[in-house]
């Protein structure tokens, strides 16, 4: 390890440490309705965190695809960010839709 890898380290454990008593709470201060964690709201952010990474992904594909495409046809460019926008897009709806039923089994719509 180099000298500036191991600054890095020493500050995140430092951070780490001194940060932990922000989060302390009173013993009585949970509240008598706190009976777990709420699995519902788990799920969702669980949902959200696959869609995000999976739409990622997708467009990371897209994205690395087209560049190709356009590098070894530079004729076929306008069609090609014609398609790759359209793509995006659709990538981009099916995460929004997965964020729509998450909140919408959360309860918040």
């Amino acid at each position: 390890m180099n000298q500036k890898s191991k600054l890095v380290m020493l500050a995140m454990l430092l951070l780490a440490i001194l940060a932990a008593p922000a989060f302390a709470q009173e013993a009585g201060a949970a509240g008598a309705a706190d009976h777990g964690p709420d699995y519902g709201t788990l799920g969702a952010a669980f949902a959200i965190g696959v869609a995000a990474f999976g739409g990622a992904l997708g467009q990371a594909k897209a994205v690395s695809s087209a560049c190709s495409g356009m590098a070894r046809n530079p004729g076929a460019t306008g069609n090609i960010r014609t398609t790759l926008i359209i793509g995006l897009a659709f990538i981009e709806s099916l995460v929004i839709y997965a964020l729509v039923i998450a909140l919408k089994g959360v309860g918040i719509i």
